[in-house]
């Protein structure tokens, strides 16, 4: 099984722009996720991108560079234009936001490829701390008993209505898809679920495809907003380097 790992970046974000290339430890965040996507060690590494800026660090990094269109409402999107030109069964989605993405994550996103021929898709989950369930920003999971997602949500979901407690997970925005499913990711419409949420894998469960989640502990930092870097940064400086 051959396996690519896809970096979407792009410039223009709304709450943070020219967020790839936000120094951290001296570096372009975007260099930090090309080491740590390397690190994984399963297979090449490419940037999908629109930006010459953030095209320009990913050539340094010595990683393939594919030019897409500014239009694309999701790093999804923007890695399948990229993937017409790619060589892989497999592609990984490895947001450009993310410095400290454990380098065993990538590795465990594409574990279900290689026990089901026919899952399409697949992501992360890990246990839900109390205090992160009703946070909009932390996304939530419930899985069915095959360990297929049966939906994402900003919402506390499972609700606990009689205060019972049950297991409830978080998701972890790390993706891998069989390079024809991200093709045909590329041509569904957009739901209704999807645009409320903001949650571009909604399009795929409404769709009828499945997604296989993956769960176990996957400790990273994202970079949302500029005030995140400083906790990017001191976790950059505890955290050993990446293997």
């Amino acid at each position: 099984m051959r396996i690519a790992v896809g970096i979407p970046a792009r410039y223009a974000s709304s709450r943070f722009p020219g967020k790839p290339l936000a120094m951290l430890a001296g570096r372009p965040m975007l260099a930090h996720v090309i080491e740590r996507a390397r690190a994984a060690d399963i297979g090449p590494v490419f940037v999908a991108t629109d930006d010459t800026r953030i095209a320009e660090v990913a050539a340094r990094e010595g990683v393939q560079v594919c030019m897409t269109k500014d239009t694309h409402r999701s790093g999804s999107e923007r890695l399948a234009e990229a993937a017409v030109g790619i060589a892989a069964d497999v592609i990984v989605n490895v947001q450009g936001d993310e410095p400290l993405i454990d380098p065993e994550a990538i590795r465990q996103v594409v574990h279900p490829f290689r026990d089901d021929p026919y899952v399409p898709m697949a992501t992360l989950a890990q246990p839900l701390r109390a205090s992160e369930l009703h946070d909009p920003n932390v996304v939530k999971v419930v899985c069915n008993a095959k360990g297929r997602a049966m939906y994402f949500s900003r919402a506390p979901i499972p609700f606990p209505r009689d205060g019972s407690e049950v297991e409830a997970l978080k998701h972890i925005g790390l993706y891998a898809y069989r390079r024809e499913f991200l093709l045909i990711y590329a041509g569904l419409a957009p739901c209704a679920l999807e645009l409320s949420e903001q949650l571009e894998q909604l399009r795929v469960l409404y769709h009828g495809y499945d997604i296989a989640v993956t769960v176990g502990e996957f400790a990273s930092i994202g970079v949302d907003v500029p005030a995140d870097l400083v906790r990017a940064q001191q976790a950059l400086e505890r955290r050993k380097p990446c293997a």
